[in-house]
């Protein structure tokens, strides 16, 4: 005589999840205990007659922790988050924000000047502005009267 057992997609699920974590656990080298695989921060990137700005969500970032780096016309930003109170995660209910290394890559255009980057990071938000070649810039043209 079999037993019938209910159908369950959330326990399927929650399986599934167990050993795809086992598995990249294993073979990453990760431990369960840093529960951070890395995330991606969200980004602006907007243009204007000036050049183009990045700007980047890193709460609870330290500029310290962050390197921005721009080689052969690409710009990389990296960094990470930590965890803050890491000795003491038993005390958590909920973590739901990712922590950990993150990297952003962003070919730029020859018509930037990498060279002349700025990068400046305030309130959470890192901000890197490259601008404009001269011969990328609107022009204005005089009209002549006769």
């Amino acid at each position: 005589m079999s037993t019938m057992q209910r159908w369950s997609p959330a326990r399927d699920f929650a399986r599934l999840q167990d050993e795809v974590t086992r598995l990249f656990d294993g073979s990453l080298g990760l431990t369960r205990s840093t529960e951070s695989y890395g995330w991606t921060p969200a980004v602006d990137v907007f243009e204007d007659t000036e050049g183009v700005t990045f700007k980047f969500d890193l709460p609870e970032v330290e500029a310290k922790d962050v390197d921005v780096g721009l080689e052969d016309g690409v710009l990389t930003v990296r960094g990470q988050r930590k965890l803050e109170r890491e000795d003491k995660r038993e005390g958590y209910h909920r973590i739901e924000r990712s922590y950990g290394v993150f990297a952003r890559s962003f070919t730029l255009p020859a018509t930037l000047q990498a060279d002349k980057a700025t990068a400046e990071q305030k309130n959470g938000v890192l901000r890197v502005f490259v601008p404009k070649r001269a011969e990328a810039k609107p022009k204005s043209i005089s009209v002549k009267v006769n």
